[in-house]
């Protein structure tokens, strides 16, 4: 019970802080400039730079249908944390006095971004989200099996981007793909950190020396399938680590020294849970 009430705690706290950083990067930066981000968000702000009505009712009306499918597609614990944050985000909108920051054009768009992704990217840790951009993205490539989630998120943002260019104009559209871009890479960053995980896979028939090599001397995890060659049928060993991205260089220097023709494949996980993970070291799977 007291780890549900912890975990439960900590995820509030991500989600107020996701609700603050995004308030900050919607009323500090972009509103006062005519910019605004891609999916729901994006939406809502161009809408209420039409209409003249206040964002904070066009964040509550286009977020939470999706909120509400959600609750059938996902559950009823990131619906209700969903909805949780969008109604937060939609009330600091409305009533927090957020300072006017810059009248410089480009640190709005750069800036604007990077808070209301960190924002997003906090909501997303706390088990929620602030957009239902993604929501959307994934219902609608369950109906269209030839389309997937990124490819749904463009399609998206095509549009609101082609919109924003016609009722804002060109230079603020432009300024608006900048801002989401900034916003995405916050998104990436606040999710997966500094350390973001990647897995190593390693094909090469002094396995055994650089099995050896990872676990005693650089004193790291490593996991080992049973493999068969396709061409020769020969049994082999296939090792598998996770790191982080730091420390690549460190595992593929010890790699070549031993075998400079071993097959060596790196990719980047989203997270990585469990086991014995450390910082700032590579991590038994």
């Amino acid at each position: 019970m007291l780890k549900t009430w912890t975990r439960e705690l900590t995820n509030l706290i991500f989600i107020l802080m996701g609700i603050l950083s995004a308030g900050l990067g919607v009323k500090g930066f972009l509103l006062s400039a005519h910019f605004i981000d891609g999916g729901v968000t994006g939406i809502s702000m161009l809408v209420s730079s039409i209409t003249g009505l206040p964002l904070a009712v066009f964040i509550l009306i286009f977020n939470l249908p999706f909120v509400a499918l959600a609750f059938r597609q996902i559950g009823p614990s990131f619906a209700l944390r969903s909805a949780l944050a969008i109604t937060g985000l939609a009330l600091c909108i409305a009533f927090v006095p957020f300072p006017f920051v810059t009248p410089d054009k480009l640190l709005t768009a750069v800036f604007g971004g990077i808070f209301l992704g960190a924002g997003i990217g906090f909501a997303i840790r706390g088990g929620g989200v602030l957009d239902g951009t993604e929501i959307a993205a994934l219902i609608i490539s369950k109906s269209l099996h030839f389309l997937r989630v990124g490819d749904v998120i463009l399609i998206l943002n095509i549009f609101i981007f082609s919109a924003a260019a016609w009722v804002l104009g060109i230079e603020s559209a432009l300024y608006s793909v900048l801002t989401y871009f900034s916003a995405s890479k916050a998104v990436d960053f606040v999710i997966r950190g500094i350390e973001e995980y990647t897995a190593i896979i390693v094909i090469s028939e002094k396995s055994a020396d650089i099995r050896e090599t990872i676990v005693r001397v650089l004193n790291r995890g490593v996991t080992i399938y049973k493999g068969r060659g396709g061409l020769s049928g020969s049994d082999i060993d296939i090792l598998y680590c996770v790191v982080t991205r730091l420390e690549i260089g460190t595992v593929k220097n010890a790699i070549h020294e031993i075998d400079d023709s071993a097959f060596i494949m790196i990719h980047p996980l989203a997270d990585a849970i469990g086991g014995k993970i450390k910082k700032s070291a590579l991590h038994q799977t």
